[in-house]
């Protein structure tokens, strides 16, 4: 009995620490005008992509991150996989896909777009040679000042 609470708590604690990434906009786009909040939408390639895995690392994993991201932001991913060298075929009503057409038409990797809860474009940004999560943070927030 004693296991079995300790794993109940262990997973709700794990829970607690999650961030959730949504995959469609519509989605996000309720939670941000439900929450007053900002979209931070993320395109990447999360394992094909070295800057995109460092930022999985560094960044979107880092407790500090979390934190932030709950407080401030919906999150919201476009992750285009490419599973054994090969990309997915193309699948024009595929939620990334729309993205990518609306916000990144020149497929740039990782690419960051910082929306306002009607997923109105406010800023634009990139991989930047930072070294922690409490820069790109900074960097995050920045881009909703501009």
């Amino acid at each position: 009995m004693k296991k079995c609470v300790l794993l109940v708590c262990l997973m709700l604690n794990a829970m607690g620490f999650c961030q959730e990434w949504n995959m469609d906009l519509e989605t996000a786009k309720s939670k941000a005008i439900a929450q007053n909040k900002n979209i931070l939408l993320v395109f990447s390639g999360s394992d094909w992509c070295s800057r995109c895995i460092e930022l999985e690392r560094k960044v979107w994993q880092s407790e500090e991150f979390k934190t932030e991201a709950d407080k401030n932001w919906i999150l919201l991913r476009a992750d285009f996989l490419q599973k054994k060298g090969e990309s997915e075929p193309v699948d024009i009503n595929d939620p990334k896909i729309i993205l990518t057409e609306r916000y990144n038409r020149n497929g740039f990797f990782p690419y960051i777009v910082l929306l306002d809860k009607y997923g109105r474009v406010i800023d634009r940004g990139g991989y930047e040679q930072f070294n922690t999560a409490k820069e790109y943070i900074e960097y995050f927030k920045k881009l909703g000042k501009k």
